[in-house]
């Protein structure tokens, strides 16, 4: 089957992470496009949940607590122990 070129446009940063990624995982970053291609062909959809939903202000702060490591229990040695740091 004849090839042909397809070109896109993406950040700079975006673009170094996938490469990187693609070079761990041992395929080229045109491999990865294909594979997604051809599965969107295959399948009939894009291949993975896009959504709007954007999370509330509760689950945001508690990801800006995790990631500071604010607020952070465990690891526990029992269910027990989880249960009483969780009634706490």
């Amino acid at each position: 089957m004849a090839q042909t070129n397809v070109n896109i446009r993406m950040d700079e940063a975006t673009k170094v992470a996938f490469d990187k990624f693609c070079n761990e995982i041992g395929i080229s970053v045109s491999s990865a496009f294909n594979i997604f291609a051809k599965t969107v062909v295959r399948e009939q959809r894009i291949p993975f949940e896009i959504t709007t939903e954007v999370p509330n202000s509760t689950t945001l702060a508690a990801m800006d607590s995790a990631e500071k490591g604010d607020n952070v229990f465990g690891p526990f040695d029992s269910v027990d122990a989880l249960m009483e740091a969780l009634n706490a």
